[in-house]
């Protein structure tokens, strides 16, 4: 149980990692991480980036529950935010500068 409990640390930090990659790009202006604008064009760009997110989150979910620990908090959040929003929703970019604003915010508490 203990290899298990520090893989899943490992698989949370390299998610972590991952997503904040995701979030800077996004950022900068590369829309389509949340898909707010269900474009084809910039789903399919970031299907690779998603399909990976997703990959590393049901393995940490796999995990937990094997550990008797609930759902990787982070990929839950991650995913509620993703799909439509209201037209005066803030922008992918303004919404992934927030996420990383707050994820470098836990790393100092």
């Amino acid at each position: 149980m203990e290899r298990l409990d520090v893989r899943r640390a490992e698989l949370e930090t390299e998610y972590t990692a991952a997503l904040i990659d995701a979030l800077r790009v996004t950022a900068s202006g590369k829309w389509g991480l949340f898909d707010h604008n269900g474009d084809r064009v910039s789903r399919k760009a970031v299907a690779p980036i998603i399909d990976n997110l997703a990959e590393i989150g049901q393995a940490i979910d796999e995990m937990r529950e094997q550990l008797l620990m609930p759902p990787f908090e982070l990929q839950q959040e991650f995913l509620a935010s993703r799909g439509p929003v209201r037209s005066d929703a803030v922008g992918e970019p303004k919404q992934a500068q927030a996420w990383l604003d707050r994820l470098n915010a836990g790393k100092d508490a």
